[in-house]
């Protein structure tokens, strides 16, 4: 059974839509306030999150920011505002969806279901990354640069993968730290840097002046999409 957790603060709303779902099969987890919204999601890893925008103490915008770089599942915006920058905010933030109240069951459900196949489709496409001459293969941890095979150990390949997997976007040092460490950074330790360099020069990349794993300073790590060409 699919889990959805559903944030909204409108009781009469949430309990009809709670009930819709539940006749069609899905396990709903209701809260009523941003801030636990966020402690929740992260805590149960849901399938899919309904988000309302205008929630006390921390509005649907927030808790989208707060909780994306650490849940990858769908999020659908579920609120009473009509606005085209709302919508556009939205998406940019992260949502995949982005639903106006009053909205029909049918409806609700067959965006839900979308959401549900689009998720399923990028998680098949992800299996693989190409960039140029890299190859990255996640269920056989294969990685090859112009054919050629690259020996990378686990935490090795971890870490490449989640840049690779967020090339073009500049992941902080926090959280690397934190999802490859498995604890918050402290400013002192050095595990990240020491697996950078070793990785950096098992891809081949300038140890001097790296442009494929680029350190931006004050801020993190970048992987390039376009420095792949030439090994």
């Amino acid at each position: 059974m699919q889990h959805i957790v559903l944030v909204e603060d409108d009781d009469r709303l949430a309990s009809l839509i709670e009930k819709f779902l539940n006749k069609n099969g899905y396990k709903v987890s209701r809260i009523s306030d941003g801030r636990s919204a966020v402690q929740f999601i992260l805590s149960h890893k849901p399938d899919l999150v309904l988000l309302d925008i205008n929630l006390p103490d921390l509005d649907g915008f927030a808790v989208c920011r707060q909780i994306r770089h650490q849940f990858n599942q769908p999020i659908l915006f579920l609120t009473a505002k009509d606005s085209d920058y709302d919508h556009v905010s939205g998406l940019e933030m992260g949502a995949d969806d982005y639903l106006i109240k009053p909205i029909e069951p049918h409806v609700l459900l067959a965006r839900i279901h979308n959401a549900f196949r689009r998720c399923q489709t990028n998680m098949i496409s992800q299996q693989k990354l190409t960039f140029g001459q890299l190859s990255i293969e996640k269920s056989s941890r294969i990685v090859t640069l112009a054919e050629q095979p690259i020996e990378l150990t686990t935490h090795e390949f971890e870490l490449l993968w989640l840049l690779a997997s967020h090339a073009g976007q500049v992941q902080s040092r926090e959280f690397v730290h934190q999802q490859m460490i498995g604890r918050e950074y402290d400013g002192l330790d050095r595990s990240v840097d020491v697996r950078i360099s070793r990785l950096r020069k098992k891809l081949q990349d300038n140890l001097k002046k790296p442009y494929r794993i680029i350190t931006v300073w004050g801020k993190g790590y970048l992987f390039s999409a376009t420095a792949w060409e030439q090994s």
